[in-house]
């Protein structure tokens, strides 16, 4: 799908953000439209303010798609998530090290196969649009046919995604281990297919330190260096076992951290899931690179991994891009509402309350900060990629009973978060079109 430079609109309840609200009051971050219009055109947002103003600047034959007092964001944004794990989502009793060898390596195995790349791709990516989320930071498998199906309904689509494929050259089952050589050789061939393609960026993808050796790593560093605006995406101290175990393969290293840092892989539009047990000295070194890191709540309380110090990870004193990730299979859901819910927990078992306008920048701005791309997408402006979700408080009974007495936007957003999943998404936009309505489905099949 493509967008075409047909003017559109959406009416209804703005809310979007002027500021962090993690470095100023909460309420006053937000940027709330009451009776809001959203003009699109050519997959850009071309005005946003309210509807009274704006309504006379629209084009004869642009019809309005009007929402009432339906909540329109920026669409989510997903900084962690593997889509070949969906089949296995909700595999019970293991931590992580054990749950990767019991489910996720066989279940993995099975991409060898394109059919099942590309049927379990157009699976996730209705999923993803069912949760309003628009860009997503992708975990393919081993194997490059699962990166072509993943980009090739993304593209349908028409959304801002980015992927790689998974590089192991060891501590893998044979089937899903490739070589230093073919791990690159693959990785440069799917990047001249696919990097600044549309809306698509490639992310280099080495697993975690466990399924790398330094020469996997050091090669996933030259690839960084020899293409302009690639990511990188990996697992950072996640679990205790898995932090162990890199100290015995990496001895000479001083911290997980400092294992990718030798090899290249930490700086500007690098993504490291979880950091759920790392310190001071790694929130520093991710400040001053730039490198993003991934908050994944459920994923982290699923598999007992621990509690990610968020408040921390922020301080003003030197913050951390974090963004929110949904981690899928380990993570239980691909709902950024659910995930908000967890994250809110999360944070009160550290001894924080997660204000509902610092929830919804997390998976907005925050996110899209984190992918540096907070110049294209996560904020609701002129200028900015027409991705949108549409949320619905009046969805189910329980919620719109809540609802209906809350006596505030920050309220109302905290019940969302707190009681809301899928069926609050009331429609997805990518590129200034709907590609997915509750009534309908998705629309790009």
């Amino acid at each position: 799908m493509t967008s075409s430079r047909t003017q559109s609109a959406v009416r209804g309840r703005i809310v979007t953000f002027r500021d962090n609200p993690f470095n100023v009051p909460p309420s006053e971050a937000l940027l709330v439209e009451e009776d809001g219009l959203v003009i699109m055109e050519g997959g850009l947002i071309t005005q946003v303010g309210p509807y009274t103003t704006l309504r006379d600047t629209l084009e004869k034959d642009t019809t309005v798609v009007s929402y009432g007092d339906a909540l329109i964001s920026a669409g989510f944004i997903d900084t962690h998530v593997h889509y070949p794990q969906l089949p296995v989502i909700a595999s019970w009793g293991q931590q992580l090290l054990e749950w990767l060898d019991q489910y996720i390596f066989p279940a993995e195995a099975a991409f060898s196969d394109p059919v099942v790349a590309r049927n379990t791709a157009q699976r996730f990516l209705g999923e993803l649009l069912r949760a309003g989320t628009t860009t997503a930071a992708v975990y393919c498998t081993v194997h490059p046919q699962s990166v072509d199906a993943f980009f090739m309904e993304a593209e349908r689509i028409g959304a801002r995604m980015i992927a790689g494929k998974v590089l192991m050259d060891r501590n893998a089952p044979d089937t899903l281990r490739d070589s230093v050589q073919t791990g690159y050789d693959d990785s440069a061939a799917l990047i001249g297919r696919w990097h600044d393609r549309g809306r698509l960026s490639y992310a280099v993808t080495p697993r975690f330190a466990i399924t790398s050796t330094p020469e996997q790593l050091e090669a996933a560093g030259h690839l960084l260096r020899q293409h302009d605006g690639l990511f990188m995406q990996t697992h950072l101290s996640e679990n205790l076992n898995e932090i162990e175990t890199v100290a015995r393969l990496f001895p000479e290293r001083s911290s997980y951290l400092d294992v990718y840092d030798h090899a290249g892989l930490v700086g500007a539009r690098s993504i490291f899931g979880h950091g759920v047990h790392i310190g001071e000295k790694e929130f520093c070194r991710c400040h001053e690179s730039a490198a993003g890191l991934a908050h994944c709540p459920t994923s982290n309380l699923f598999l007992g991994s621990g509690l990610f110090k968020l408040f921390e990870a922020l301080s003003p004193e030197r913050p951390v891009r974090v963004g929110l990730g949904t981690d899928v299979g380990a993570g239980t859901s691909l709902s950024q509402l659910r995930t908000l819910g967890e994250a809110y927990k999360v944070a009160q078992l550290t001894g924080n309350s997660l204000h509902p306008a610092q929830a919804f920048w997390l998976a907005t701005v925050g996110g899209a900060r984190s992918l540096h791309l907070d110049n294209r997408i996560g904020t609701l402006a002129p200028g900015m990629e027409a991705d949108l979700c549409v949320l619905d408080p009046h969805a189910f009974p329980l919620l719109d009973y809540r609802a209906s007495r809350c006596e505030s936007i920050e309220e109302l957003l905290f019940t969302l978060m707190t009681l809301g999943d899928e069926r609050c998404i009331l429609a997805t936009w990518v590129g200034g079109a709907c590609v997915h309505t509750r009534e309908n489905g998705s629309l790009y099949g």
